[in-house]
C-alpha cells in the first residue's frame, strides 16, 4: 500500500487540485499493477504557525511522507526512478507557489505488518493480487 500524507500550508490545494493529484498518484501505482484501493492520499492542512522549517514558521510549505508497503525498491537505480517520479508528480503544484518549501521522503515498511479489512494482502504479482486489482476490492483468497 502506498500511503501519501501531504502536510501543507493553506492555499496550496483546493478540492479540485487534491482530486487531480490523488488521481495522478493512484494511476501511477495502478500502472505498476497495484489495486487502486491500495493507494491512500491524505491532505493535512497545517497553519504556518504550526509548520516550522529550521526553527522558523513557513508561510508556504509542503512536506510529503510516503509509506510503501506493497512493493520495495530493490536497488539504487529503482530508488532514483521513484524519487524522480515523485518529483514529477509534485512539480506542477510546486510551480504554482513561488517560494514554496518542499520536501518528501519514502519509508518502506515490511509487508508482513500490513492488513486490509482484516486480510493479509496476497503476494505481489500473484493471481490473487491481480484479482484484487481487477475487481478493486479486498477478497479472501
Amino acid at each position: 500500500m502506498p500511503l501519501w500524507t501531504i502536510h501543507h500550508t493553506p492555499g496550496i490545494f483546493n478540492a479540485e487540485t487534491k482530486r487531480a493529484l490523488a488521481a495522478r498518484i493512484t494511476e501511477h501505482y495502478e500502472s505498476a499493477g497495484l489495486p487502486r484501493f491500495y493507494v491512500v492520499t491524505l491532505f493535512q492542512e497545517t497553519a504556518p504557525e504550526d509548520f516550522y522549517v529550521g526553527g522558523e514558521p513557513t508561510q508556504v510549505g509542503i512536506r510529503v511522507v510516503i509509506d510503501h508497503i506493497a512493493r520495495h525498491a530493490v536497488d539504487p537505480e529503482s530508488r532514483r526512478r521513484i524519487t524522480e517520479w515523485i518529483n514529477q508528480i509534485l512539480t506542477p503544484t510546486l510551480e504554482r507557489h513561488p517560494g514554496v518549501h518542499s520536501e518528501f521522503h519514502v519509508d518502506e515498511t515490511s509487508e508482513e505488518l500490513w492488513m486490509i479489512n482484516g486480510l493479509v494482502p496476497p503476494p505481489g504479482g500473484s493471481d490473487a493480487e491481480k484479482r484484487w486489482a481487477r475487481e478493486n476490492v479486498a477478497l479472501a483468497y
